[in-house]
């Protein structure tokens, strides 16, 4: 069965709502493992043999996280850094080309409308508009780009609009794994 690896960015996860009900709706989905790299790496030390073999064992990467700033968490990026550098920089042959072809998602929470997010609004850009440098990043690392999962207002949700969330975000990842097949 293929693997679909969930990296969760969470600057603070105790006091995550939104994705921390993603997460765990996307836990109820077979062969969906989800990584919570701020448990793992809080002062963002990563061990990059752990991480490139962790990579490299999936079919799927799920780049799950809030936007903070118009832009991914620190730890997120410092991830990129360390990981994807080494991968495609320092090791393209006997890393990088074994990540190429796994298909990539992003599931991103923001705190705003989507009304907010629009020429007109307070942030005057498309949500979808602020993770086009994700997307260069993908397009430059030979993954192929799935349209992002997104949730809007994420700080202002109830809890039963966060378990309808959980259940699209699930629903989504089952119809993404089943549309995607897994690397050759």
């Amino acid at each position: 069965m293929s693997r679909t690896l969930i990296l969760l960015f969470h600057p603070d996860p105790p006091h995550s709502k939104a994705n921390a009900a993603l997460a765990a709706a996307a836990r109820t989905v077979p062969s969906v493992e989800v990584v919570d790299m701020q448990a793992l790496y809080p002062g963002g030390a990563f061990e990059l043999d752990r991480e490139v073999e962790r990579l490299i064992s999936a079919d799927r990467l799920v780049l799950q996280f809030p936007v903070l700033w118009y832009s991914t968490p620190p730890l997120l990026k410092a991830w990129q850094d360390a990981v994807l550098t080494r991968m495609y920089y320092i090791r393209p042959d006997t890393e990088g080309r074994r990540l190429e072809g796994t298909p990539l998602m992003v599931a991103a929470t923001a705190g705003n409308t989507p009304q907010a997010y629009s020429p007109e609004g307070v942030n005057r850009f498309p949500l979808p508009d602020l993770l086009f440098p994700l997307q260069a990043m993908a397009s430059r690392c030979g993954l192929p780009w799935a349209d992002p999962f997104l949730i809007y207002g994420a700080n202002r949700l109830e809890e039963s609009e966060l378990a309808a969330a959980g259940r699209r975000y699930a629903e989504r990842l089952r119809e993404w794994i089943d549309a995607a097949p897994a690397p050759a």
